[in-house]
């Protein structure tokens, strides 16, 4: 494990953070036999000073094929939110072909439950824990944050993720699953099967989120998304928010979250703030 420290002009936001601390290639999975799951199931984390922070953890997009926790647009994503106060676990999971679902969502559910069990060490609060991600990253956080088979597995609820953060997401089934099962990865057969969060949406317990995308996404991307919303809107969900990023495509949408005042990086640091700001009668 390697820690090092970056020095940042910080955004004050949840407060002036100047030093942050990053440890590297930390293992979240049960070590075992799988060589390959033993390689990818690793996640830095960049922390801030202070106690009691949330953390955000984090999945990165590439398709359920590719992408790293190292490419330098997450380390960038993931040093200005913890220079705005926001601890952020960066994960690496397994990726197709060489794993098939649901490989890939047990990953993510196991990087929410070590984050869980160990933030607090690191001086964050496990009780502030948000799940997001980019893209195919967005995808696995609204999967565990909407299904509960996940979170069961580890004896959680998903009421441990205080709000889920998806950018960019793809909400009916992803087309690399689409493509594991059915042959084709043409991204407009459109599918809602166990493997859609949006199949899950009339589900109670679902957390508070905040549903990003791009005006200029990929194509029927902003409507899948708007349609997730309508769906929790739907069944009676009041804590949900959209926003659709102007003058963003879907790659910029995440990767200008580390500019400052960027519409998404904003957004993003007001719903952890309102998130966790007591609503009138609660302690």
């Amino acid at each position: 494990m390697k820690t090092l420290l970056f020095l940042f002009a910080a955004l004050p936001l949840f407060a002036e953070v100047a030093t942050i601390t990053v440890q590297k290639d930390l293992p979240y999975a049960p070590s075992g036999e799988d060589a390959y799951q033993n390689e990818r199931c690793k996640l830095d984390l960049y922390l801030p000073t202070g106690k009691d922070f949330p953390t955000l953890v984090w999945l990165h997009g590439g398709g359920l094929k590719g992408g790293s926790k190292d490419h330098e647009s997450n380390t960038a994503i993931a040093k200005a939110l913890a220079s705005d106060g926001i601890a952020v676990a960066m994960v690496n999971y397994r990726l197709s072909p060489k794993a098939k679902y649901p490989s890939y969502v047990e990953d993510t559910a196991n990087a929410i439950a070590w984050t869980i069990t160990n933030i607090s060490e690191q001086g964050g609060s496990p009780k502030k824990i948000f799940l997001g991600g980019h893209s195919a990253g967005g995808y696995l956080a609204l999967m565990v944050g909407m299904d509960p088979t996940w979170l069961k597995a580890h004896k959680l609820e998903r009421s441990a993720i205080a709000g889920l953060i998806p950018v960019s997401g793809q909400t009916m089934t992803h087309y690399t699953v689409r493509e594991e099962r059915f042959g084709s990865d043409n991204p407009f057969i459109i599918t809602a099967d166990d493997a859609s969060p949006v199949r899950y949406g009339s589900l109670e317990g679902i957390p508070p989120t905040l549903i990003l995308c791009a005006e200029n996404d990929m194509a029927a991307r902003v409507e899948e998304n708007l349609y997730l919303a309508a769906v929790l809107k739907g069944a009676g969900k009041t804590e949900v928010k959209t926003l659709v990023i102007p003058d963003r495509d879907h790659g910029s949408v995440a990767f200008d979250i580390a500019q400052p005042n960027d519409p998404a990086r904003l957004a993003i640091a007001e719903f952890i703030t309102a998130t966790l700001t007591p609503k009138a009668g609660e302690k």
